[in-house]
C-alpha cells in the first residue's frame, strides 16, 4: 500500500483551508486522522518531545494510523553522526511510546555533511530490526556504491526526494519499503505540484515497489495548504493507476 500524508499537521494557514474555522487547535490531530492515515512529525528534529507526548499521540490516533518521526538534529546536525549511541537511545526511549503507531524514523543529513559510510553504518546498526529507518542524505558525495551497500545491509530505505518536480536523489531501492518526500512543486499557486509531476512519481513508485510493499509518501510543501491538496491529488492518481492507497479526503 502507498501511505500518503503530509509533513506535519499544525500549520496556522491550514485553518479554513483544511480545518474547520471553529475547531480548536488542540483537536487538529483528531481531525487530521479522519482525512489521512499517516503523518510525518518534523518538530522532533528541532526539539525532541518527551515520551509522554509520543504516548499522547498514540492515545489520540486510531489503530490504523502511522506516525513517521524525524530524528533529532542533535545526532545529525550537531554530532554529525559521531558517537551515535546516546542520541539514538534517547530518541528511541521516547519515540517508541507510539507503540504500533510508530512508522519509519527519518534520518535527514545536513547538506554540508559529505559521505561517511562508516559513520552511517555505525548509526543504523543501533536501531532494532523492527524499527524502519529512512535516510535522506543531501550532499552529492553520498551517491556511491559503498553508501548503497550500507543501506542495503542495514535494511534502511534511501529517501527519494523531489524539489520542483524533479528527483534530487538517485532512485535506489535498498530495502522492502519506500519513502518519498516532496518538498516543492513548480505549479501555481506556489508551492503546488502539477498533475504531470505527481503522475511521474506514481509511475516511479509502481516500477520499484509492488502493491504489497509499503511506500510512505509525505508532502512537505505546507504553505497555503498545498501539501493537503497535492496529497489528495496524488492519491487519486495512484488509485486510478491500480495501486492501493491509504485514506485521503
Amino acid at each position: 500500500m502507498i501511505l500518503v500524508g503530509t509533513s506535519g499537521w499544525q500549520y496556522r494557514d491550514w485553518r479554513e483551508r483544511f480545518y474547520p474555522p471553529k475547531l480548536p487547535q488542540r483537536l487538529w490531530l483528531e481531525h487530521f486522522t479522519t482525512r489521512f492515515a499517516t503523518v510525518e512529525v518534523n518538530n522532533a528534529f528541532y526539539r525532541l518531545p518527551e515520551r509522554d507526548t509520543f504516548a499522547a499521540w498514540r492515545a489520540r490516533t486510531p489503530e490504523d494510523f502511522c506516525v513517521a518521526v524525524k530524528m533529532s538534529r542533535y545526532l545529525t546536525h550537531i554530532k554529525r553522526l559521531r558517537d551515535p549511541a546516546e542520541p539514538v537511545a534517547r530518541f528511541l526511549g521516547r519515540a517508541t511510546a507510539l507503540g504500533d503507531r510508530l512508522g519509519p524514523v527519518l534520518v535527514q543529513l545536513p547538506p554540508n555533511l559529505p559521505a561517511d559510510p562508516e559513520a552511517l553504518d555505525a548509526t543504523l546498526r543501533l536501531f532494532p530490526a523492527e524499527v524502519r529507518v529512512a535516510v535522506e542524505p543531501r550532499h552529492p558525495s553520498w551517491w556511491t556504491a559503498p553508501v548503497r551497500q550500507v543501506l542495503e545491509r542495514r535494511r534502511a530505505a534511501l529517501v527519494w526526494a523531489d524539489r520542483r518536480g524533479r528527483p534530487v536523489t538517485p532512485l535506489w531501492r535498498t530495502t522492502d519499503f519506500g519513502y518519498l518526500r516532496l518538498h516543492e512543486g513548480r505549479a501555481q499557486p506556489w508551492p503546488r505540484y502539477g498533475r504531470a509531476a505527481l503522475a511521474s512519481w506514481v509511475r516511479r513508485l509502481a516500477e520499484a515497489f509492488d502493491d504489497a510493499e509499503p511506500t510512505y509518501v509525505y508532502f512537505n510543501n505546507d504553505p497555503g495548504g498545498a501539501a493537503v491538496v497535492d496529497a489528495v491529488a496524488f492519491a487519486g492518481l495512484a488509485r486510478r493507476a491500480g495501486r492501493s492507497v491509504s485514506r485521503t479526503a
